[in-house]
C-alpha cells in the first residue's frame, strides 16, 4: 500500500512541480517513447545478460512480494512456536525416535498438517526436518548443530537476495544508459545543426530527457524497489531463525516451554506474541496433539 502512495508521490511531485515553473510536457511526451526504447531496452538487454535464469524468474515473485511484504504474519509466528513446542515436547517425552515417523513424511504428519502454511513453505519444513534427522544420528553437540544450520541460514539467504541484487544493479547501470541515450540525441542534433534554432532547442531537449529518465527511474523507482526487495527478505528471513533458536535451545537441555520462549525472544517485534498470547496457544493445541 505504502509502494503504491510512494510511487503517486513521485510522480505527481516531480512532474507536478515541473509544471508549475512553466514546463512543456509536451517534449518530455513526445521524446519519452523512443528514449525509453534505448533505456529501458538496454536495461533489460542488461539485466538478460547478467542473470541466471534462476535469478530472472525470482525477480517475478520478488515483485509481488515488494508490494504485499513479508508472507509471514504475526498468527503465523505463533504457528510455528506452537509447531516447534509440538516437536520439542514429543522429542522430550518420548524420545526421537518417536519423530522418524514424522520428519520422513511430514506431508502426512499429524503435527507438520496442523499447521498448513508453514507445511507448504519447503526451505522450512526441510530446515527442521533435516536438523532433526540430525538429532536422531546422535548428533547432538549444540554448537555443531547450531554451525550446521547456520550455514544453510546463510545459504538460503544469500539464494533469496539473488533478485534484490539484480534489480539493485540495474538501478545502478540505468544513469549510465541514459546518457548513452542522450549522447545519441545529441549525435543526431549535431548532424542537423544547419537547422533552425527553435529545431535544435527541441532536438537538444528530447536527448536530454535520456539523462532525465535514467537518473529519474534509477533513483525513485528501480533503486527503491531493489532496496525493498532486501528489506522483505531480511523480514522473512527472521522466521527460520527462530527454527534454530528453539531447537539449539532444545539441544541445551531446556524444557520445551523454556526452548520456544527464547525463540519467542527472537521474533520481530511488530510480530512478537506476549508470552500469554503464545500460552493461550499452545494451550488450545488438543491433547492428542
Amino acid at each position: 500500500m505504502f509502494q503504491i502512495i510512494g510511487i503517486v508521490l513521485l510522480f505527481g511531485l516531480v512532474f507536478g512541480s515541473y509544471i508549475m515553473t512553466g514546463g512543456n510536457m509536451g517534449v518530455i511526451l513526445h521524446a519519452a517513447p523512443h528514449e525509453m526504447m534505448a533505456i529501458g531496452g538496454a536495461g533489460v538487454a542488461a539485466f538478460l545478460i547478467a542473470n541466471s535464469m534462476t535469478v530472472i524468474k525470482g525477480c517475478g515473485g520478488a515483485f509481488g512480494a515488494l508490494f504485499k511484504g513479508p508472507k509471514w504474519k504475526a498468527s503465523d509466528y505463533r504457528d510455528l512456536l506452537a509447531l516447534l513446542f509440538l516437536l520439542t515436547k514429543t522429542m522430550k517425552s518420548k524420545g526421537v525416535i518417536a519423530l522418524e515417523s514424522h520428519i520422513e513424511n511430514p506431508k502426512e504428519s499429524s503435527i507438520f498438517t496442523r499447521f498448513p502454511k508453514i507445511a507448504k513453505d519447503h526451505f522450512a519444513i526441510d530446515f527442521i526436518c533435516d536438523t532433526l534427522r540430525m538429532m536422531t544420528m546422535n548428533l547432538e553437540d549444540p554448537h555443531q548443530v547450531e554451525d550446521a544450520m547456520e550455514k544453510q541460514l546463510e545459504k538460503h539467504h544469500h539464494e533469496a537476495l539473488g533478485p534484490s541484487h539484480a534489480i539493485t544493479n540495474l538501478a545502478d547501470a540505468l544513469p549510465a544508459l541514459g546518457i548513452v541515450a542522450a549522447v545519441l540525441g545529441v549525435i543526431k542534433t549535431m548532424g542537423a545543426i544547419t537547422e533552425p534554432p527553435e529545431v535544435l532547442g527541441e532536438m537538444i531537449g528530447s536527448a536530454l530527457v535520456g539523462t532525465f529518465l535514467g537518473v529519474f527511474l534509477a533513483y525513485g523507482l528501480v533503486g527503491p524497489f531493489g532496496n525493498r526487495m532486501k528489506e522483505v527478505v531480511e523480514e522473512e528471513g527472521a522466521f527460520y531463525r527462530i527454527i534454530q533458536a528453539v531447537l539449539v535451545a532444545h539441544l541445551h537441555g531446556n524444557a520445551a516451554q523454556i526452548s520456544v520462549e527464547i525463540g519467542r525472544g527472537n521474533v520481530p517485534s511488530g510480530a512478537q506474541p506476549s508470552f500469554l498470547e503464545l500460552e493461550e496457544a499452545l494451550s488450545n493445541i488438543p491433547a492428542e496433539a
